[in-house]
């Protein structure tokens, strides 16, 4: 019985350019996975971390990014900057979540493109309720500075943790507004004025809650203490 004959069609194992895409991806992400590129505490390019079974790409947040156990993070879309990844990350709740403690274990080094294949995004699923991470407010500090533009001084007031940044701006702007024309007369061979920083946790009793007290009074309250 004669076996039938079967042409060799030639271009047998040619990829489609989708499926070309995706053997490359994959390739990005194989090689991402096996030499990553370690992570240098102060520096300014994005990071990979572990998110669960997932890995998300990360800001760093200028100033709060030097710990050796603790940084603050901000989870971002993977193809952040461009305008359909926004879109995208506001349907997977990226833009919603705001600053976070990230432990430094769950860094796998600087971000690369080959890791976008192993995010919730590409999965197209939402960032999860609980990522693991604790909120890392800021917090304003009012301090009284000698004018000779040196650093010594001491602190008004300490007001956090703002659970949003734009809370935070907000009370700056009033508090600025209420110092204006008075940096300098305030007291006596100081200048006084408002500055962010990130939220110390370790040092929250000495921090007033701006969410229970207006800050203007609370600092008329610190002025009136140290004229009386």
């Amino acid at each position: 019985m004669k076996r039938p004959f079967f042409r060799r069609c030639g271009n047998a194992g040619a990829f489609s350019p989708t499926d070309q895409a995706v053997v490359d991806q994959f390739r990005a992400t194989l090689t991402a996975l096996r030499n990553p590129q370690p992570w240098t505490p102060g520096s300014a390019q994005d990071i990979a971390v572990r998110v669960g079974p997932f890995v998300e790409r990360a800001h760093t947040r200028p100033g709060d990014d030097h710990g050796p156990d603790m940084i603050a993070v901000a989870l971002v879309h993977p193809d952040t900057p461009h305008a359909a990844a926004y879109l995208h990350g506001r349907q997977l709740r990226y833009t919603d979540r705001g600053w976070l403690r990230c432990q430094t274990t769950a860094i796998l080094g600087f971000w690369q493109p080959g890791y976008a294949m192993l995010t919730h995004a590409a999965a197209g699923l939402p960032l999860p309720d609980d990522l693991g991470m604790e909120l890392a407010h800021y917090a304003l500090y009012i301090e009284a500075r000698k004018r000779d533009d040196s650093l010594d001084g001491y602190t008004l007031l300490r007001l956090g943790p703002y659970t949003q940044t734009r809370h935070a701006q907000q009370d700056h702007d009033r508090i600025t507004a209420a110092l204006d024309g008075q940096k300098t007369t305030l007291i006596p061979g100081y200048r006084v004025g408002a500055r962010y920083a990130p939220f110390d946790v370790s040092d929250h009793q000495l921090f007033a809650d701006p969410y229970e007290a207006d800050a203007v009074v609370l600092l008329a309250a610190a002025l009136e203490g140290v004229s009386a």
